[in-house]
C-alpha cells in the first residue's frame, strides 16, 4: 500500500480512560503511547474536535526524513474507540494506511509483538469499533498478553493489572513496542516486521 510520503501518521494507543484502568493489561496501548509522547518531549492534551487526548510531533531523523505523527489516546471507552479515531483521521487528513492501532492481544504470548496490516478483530472490542468505523486496512501493533489462566473470564483477565512477575519485564516490552511503532512509521511494515515479529 502506498501513501503520500508527506501525509501524517495517526498512532492510536487503545485503552480505557481513568486511573482505575491505568495499569490493566487492556491499557497497554496507552502505555506505549505515553512512552512515545515522552520520547517526543510532549504531553497529551485534550483535542477540541475528538474524544481523545493527542500529541503532535515527529519521529525519525530531524528534517524532511522525519515523519509527522499524531499520537492519540481515545477518551471514550475501549469499545467506542472507532469514533474518536475516525474524527482524528478526518481532522488531520490521515490516509487509513497511515493509521496504527496499538493494542493488547490475547492469542500471543506475553511480551511478544506482531505487526500487521488489516485482518480481523479477534474479539477485541477496540479493533471491532475501529473496523466498523473505517474498514480494516489500518496497521496493528499487537502486544501479546497471553490467555487467562484456568477458567478466568477473558473480560476479568484483560481488566486486571499485570501480575508482579509480568511487571518485572513490562517496561522493557513497552519500550520495544514503542521502537516497533517508530520503525513501522519510518521504515515501513516489511522492515519493521522482520525486526519485531519475534
Amino acid at each position: 500500500m502506498t501513501t503520500d510520503a508527506n501525509a501524517p501518521w495517526l498512532v492510536a494507543g487503545l485503552g480505557n480512560p481513568g486511573a482505575e484502568y491505568a495499569a490493566n493489561r487492556h491499557n497497554v496501548g496507552f502505555m506505549v503511547a505515553d512512552l512515545l509522547a515522552e520520547r517526543m518531549g510532549a504531553r497529551f492534551k485534550r483535542h477540541g474536535k475528538a474524544q481523545a487526548q493527542v500529541v503532535e510531533g515527529r519521529v525519525g531523523p530531524p528534517g524532511p526524513a522525519g515523519r509527522r505523527v499524531v499520537l492519540a489516546k481515545p477518551t471514550s471507552f475501549m469499545n467506542l474507540s472507532g469514533g474518536p479515531v475516525t474524527a482524528l483521521r478526518d481532522f488531520y487528513k490521515v490516509p487509513v494506511g497511515n493509521i496504527v492501532a496499538v493494542h493488547d492481544e490475547l492469542d500471543i504470548d506475553y511480551g511478544v509483538l506482531r505487526l500487521k496490516l488489516g485482518g480481523g478483530d479477534n474479539g477485541h472490542n477496540g479493533l471491532k469499533s475501529m473496523t466498523k468505523a473505517m474498514g480494516r486496512e489500518y496497521h496493528r501493533v499487537r502486544f501479546g498478553i497471553g490467555r487467562p489462566p484456568g477458567r478466568m473470564q477473558v473480560a476479568d483477565f484483560v481488566l486486571r493489572d499485570f501480575s508482579p512477575a509480568e511487571r518485572k519485564e513490562l517496561d522493557y516490552f513497552v519500550d520495544r513496542a514503542a521502537d516497533a511503532v517508530e520503525a513501522l512509521v519510518i521504515e515501513g511494515l516489511e522492515r519493521a516486521q522482520s525486526t519485531y515479529n519475534s
